[in-house]
């Protein structure tokens, strides 16, 4: 059970979080979540879903202003979001990080030798990093002059003029471009090269590799030392589009009139033979761990190390399945999003009620995680997209929020209409409905029932017990029980 809740939190942790606890309900100007043992307010919105704030179980504030503004602070560290995906900004310490649609990026961080760092992109022109030692240092300014290091799998880029000259280096070897991408030179560290791209280019280092060729990329020759065994290479080449080949120990792969016929033979580490009669569409394959039988689009079924996968119609319809860390997973969609569900069950306790995910997009989304706790949203347009982005199910997903429904328990439950306007909610301890700020009723074993018009302009309550109900005006208590609390909107 605890695997397959650890994966399941990463699949499905739920909508943006819905008001819990006692309510107190002033709709749409306020609608606040009063925790039933201190009485504090613990959650609140107003104007519908535009306005709203929560404190997390771990103490982080949340604040926001939907869908222009989120704030989420804990201690030392803040996260705020404007029109996300806009603007983002972040501090924790000393450390700050500024984002402009992930174009624009600041970094000012405390580096591993306890120095500052300060990164400043501005794509795709100026890229800098300041580490007070030069050896990790740079600028660079696209397309004039400057250089990169240690990013974009490359120790180091540099250019002058660029295209005019540009220069790649990589464990010792260099690469030349005068101008990029036509003319080229490579060597260091026993790399030889001379290409004119597409016309023709030789480049190889002795007892490691040799690759040609003409008319890129029509014709071409790569050879490739494996090492083992002894005297192991592999070779491809290909005269595209008529024929191309590719071989190494245990392994050959043919195409004629490439990509369309042609076939695969693997005898080592594992056995696999495939036939492509017109790919991609008519696909067959079998071995120990890969089996493929495609005929698309009107059929696919493929079992590639465990994950089993179907395509009927495609692209109207998938499913697929596969295991890991002792969860098993099921997963239909059709036409990608239109509808879209997930279930996940335990292995070792296959009597466990399953958890899963589902959309019908865009009217609706539901969660189950397999105990006791439910969620489910009408409309809901963006989780089947953004399933894993906290941002967008703070800001965007509440606002189409027309119906929620939330089970805590099988016998904890609430759901809300129009952003709490309409809302109700039952557990053992508590029943409670609301129409806005016009008509509520609750009832506590402690407490016994209450009545209210106006949240308390005219009341009615009735102690355990009785049976005769007591009236009173401008009773604007939330119960007898429980003091009513103080708390401004955000």
């Amino acid at each position: 059970m605890k695997s397959r809740f650890a994966v399941w939190l990463l699949l499905a942790a739920g909508f943006a979080r819905p008001l819990s606890g006692s309510e107190l309900n002033g709709w749409p100007l306020r609608v606040a979540a009063v925790d039933d043992r201190t009485g504090e307010v613990v959650a609140q919105q107003g104007l519908g879903p535009l306005l709203a704030e929560r404190t997390e179980p771990d103490g982080t504030q949340v604040r926001m202003l939907r869908p222009l503004f989120l704030r989420q602070e804990k201690g030392d560290r803040e996260t705020m979001h404007f029109l996300y995906p806009l603007l983002t900004w972040r501090h924790e310490g000393a450390d700050t990080w500024f984002s402009f649609f992930q174009l624009v990026n600041d970094r000012r961080e405390t580096g591993l030798g306890g120095g500052r760092v300060h990164g400043l992109d501005v794509w795709p022109f100026y890229f800098s990093r300041q580490t007070g030692d030069p050896a990790t240092s740079y600028r660079a300014l696209l397309p004039v002059a400057g250089e990169i290091k240690n990013r974009f799998g490359k120790d180091r880029l540099t250019w002058l003029a660029f295209p005019a000259y540009f220069r790649v280096e990589q464990d010792g070897r260099h690469t030349d471009y005068v101008p990029w991408p036509f003319l080229r030179f490579t060597g260091g560290a026993g790399h030889r090269g001379f290409e004119l791209w597409p016309l023709y280019g030789h480049v190889a280092r002795a007892g490691d590799y040799d690759n040609r060729y003409v008319l890129w990329p029509l014709i071409y020759r790569q050879e490739k030392q494996l090492g083992e065994p002894a005297g192991a290479r592999r070779e491809s080449l290909g005269f595209l589009p008529f024929y191309t080949r590719a071989t190494e120990p245990g392994y050959i792969n043919e195409n004629y009139l490439w990509p369309f016929f042609g076939y695969s033979d693997r005898t080592a580490p594992q056995r696999y033979h495939e036939t492509r009669y017109f790919w991609p569409f008519a696909v067959q394959g079998r071995g120990d761990q890969h089996y493929v039988n495609r005929w698309a689009p009107f059929y696919t079924h493929s079992v590639v190390k465990g994950y089993d996968k179907t395509w009927i119609a495609w692209p109207l319809f998938r499913h697929a399945r596969w295991s890991e860390q002792g969860v098993a997973n099921e997963r239909n969609q059709f036409f990608f999003v239109v509808y879209w569900s997930h279930e996940q069950r335990s292995l070792a306790n296959p009597a466990a009620a399953p958890a899963y995910k589902k959309h019908l997009w865009p009217l609706f989304s539901v969660w189950d995680n397999g105990a006791g706790r439910r969620q489910l949203q009408v409309v809901s347009p963006f989780e089947v997209f953004f399933p894993t982005n906290q941002p967008v199910r703070e800001l965007y997903t509440p606002l189409f929020a027309l119906y929620r429904y939330d089970q805590r328990a099988p016998d904890d439950t609430r759901w809300s209409i129009l952003w709490s306007l309409i809302s109700r909610r039952r557990s053992p301890a508590e029943r409670e409905f609301h129409l806005g700020p016009l008509f509520s009723t609750r009832a506590t074993p402690q407490a016994g029932e209450r009545v209210a018009l106006g949240n308390g302009l005219l009341s009615w309550r009735r102690a355990p017990g009785e049976r005769r109900w007591k009236f009173s005006v401008f009773d604007f208590r939330r119960s007898a029980d429980t003091p009513a609390p103080v708390a401004a909107l955000p």
